[in-house]
């Protein structure tokens, strides 16, 4: 269950993340909204994600990390943002660090 609260606490980060650039610095209502739901959902999320026994090390390194990863790829496909091989492979360090920690964390 903790880990199906971490991808909703993602996706609300991401969500929130984006629509803080659609906001056009809080001029837009709509997309200001979602920054503060989404924003506060995350946390929530994030929370329970805690409560229910996700180490909070791989749980913030996961949340972080497929974070940026969406967001940079969101930026590419929606807002024409340029991404070269060495932004590939900081995000794949990123994930790899990630990955890492997981595993370290089974033993």
């Amino acid at each position: 269950m903790g880990y199906l609260l971490l991808a909703l606490a993602i996706a609300a980060e991401v969500s929130a993340t984006v629509s803080l650039k659609l906001s056009e610095g809080f001029s837009k209502l709509g997309p200001s909204i979602i920054v503060v739901v989404g924003y506060a959902i995350a946390f929530l999320a994030l929370a329970q994600v805690l409560k229910s026994g996700v180490p909070i090390g791989v749980a913030y390194a996961i949340w972080a990390a497929a974070g940026v990863a969406l967001v940079a790829v969101i930026g590419v496909l929606f807002f024409r943002e340029t991404m070269n091989a060495t932004m590939v492979a900081g995000l794949a360090l990123v994930i790899g660090g990630v990955v890492l920690l997981q595993v370290g964390g089974a033993h």
